[in-house]
């Protein structure tokens, strides 16, 4: 009988045959993000179509600050801009391959926690725009006001609150708040517990220390901003000289000010790779061929993509704005405090 050859046949469940199909047209794995990433039709200001020229899907997190590209052999990553310069990038597949040999470690909100001032600057900043005082930033906001640029943040109250001002005379307020607070904090007269340590950073220094795992610490603020804040969470910590401590130390360089030379970091950093990609490649000496061998910590959806795009495994940590960005899915593993990144990763 013609039926009787079917007996006994196993059909695999349509959810499985899809998910399948999705690795087979998903080298980077991100049709497999868990949270999953939301479906566009068309990404990169119109440059790509799903289901075109070989595009099989477009995925973009929550914030859609970015745009994943993906086609059967390689996905690219299409970095959105505030400022008027997008970027692509390509997307490669990451794993962690013990022993780690090197932990990249964001600073803002991971090894300290001072994300609460820096909205906070920002706030204050757009406020003196407005002439308002009594101005609040929204809870949807703090994606767009953390982890990236200076100028991005700003750019984003601009859109919202303030379109008439600019970013230029922005930045003129915003550093004048920053002078302001931070001469304060150094006579102690700022806002108290501006910049404290972690909870469990002094463990997993040491314990990294211990274990001969190079150790690079990574932001994307300006120098004049994060210097003070490593220096207090070490006086506080009682770990010494954090240019002693840390195997190489990166941050976004120097503003560019009228009458003052400036280095690159507006236009570049978080969610842009190359932060990362310096402190291994060059801080570090990490070879890119040993890049499953490295880690990078975050806990802000901007620092998971800049992380991602360097080639390697993201560990988010709760406390961010992972969540709210949508960013959850990009990571490797994701953890709700430093004291469990050490058993992920020795």
């Amino acid at each position: 009988m013609v039926g009787s050859s079917r007996v006994g046949l196993s059909i695999p469940p349509l959810a499985s045959i899809i998910r399948e199909m999705d690795q087979n047209m998903d080298p980077a794995g991100l049709l497999q993000a868990d949270p999953p990433l939301i479906r566009l039709e068309s990404g990169g200001e119109g440059r790509f179509q799903a289901g075109r020229d070989g595009v099989t899907a477009i995925l973009t997190p929550a914030d859609r600050k970015v745009q994943f590209i993906c086609y059967a052999d390689k996905t690219l990553c299409y970095v959105k801009s505030a400022m008027g310069y997008p970027a692509i990038y390509p997307v490669e597949p990451v794993r962690i391959e013990r022993p780690v040999k090197a932990v990249l470690m964001d600073l803002d909100g991971t090894s300290v926690r001072s994300e609460g001032f820096w909205v906070w600057v920002i706030e204050q900043t757009t406020a003196r725009l407005l002439e308002d005082p009594d101005f609040r930033l929204a809870d949807s906001d703090l994606p767009h006001v953390s982890g990236h640029s200076v100028s991005e943040h700003l750019q984003h109250c601009l859109a919202k609150y303030c379109p008439s001002a600019n970013v230029e005379e922005a930045r003129a307020a915003y550093f004048e708040i920053v002078h302001r607070e931070m001469g304060a904090i150094a006579r102690e007269e700022g806002r108290p517990g501006s910049f404290l340590p972690a909870p469990g950073l002094k463990g997993v220094l040491t314990t990294l220390k211990e274990h001969g795992v190079k150790i690079g610490l990574v932001t994307s603020g300006l120098y004049e901003k994060a210097w003070p804040e490593i220096l207090a969470a070490f006086r506080a910590m009682q770990l010494g000289d954090p240019q002693e401590f840390y195997d190489a130390i990166i941050t976004a360089g120097f503003p560019m000010r009228y009458g003052q030379p400036g280095t690159l970091g507006e236009l570049a950093p978080k969610p842009h790779p190359w932060l990362y990609a310096e402190m291994a490649r060059v801080g570090l000496g990490i070879d890119p061929s040993e890049r499953h061998s490295v880690v990078g910590l975050e806990d802000s959806g901007a620092g998971v993509v800049a992380i991602r795009l360097a080639g390697f495994a993201a560990i988010g940590l709760a406390g961010g704005t992972i969540g709210q960005s949508g960013t959850r899915g990009l990571c490797a593993h994701y953890c709700q405090s430093l004291d469990e990144v050490t058993q992920l990763i020795l």
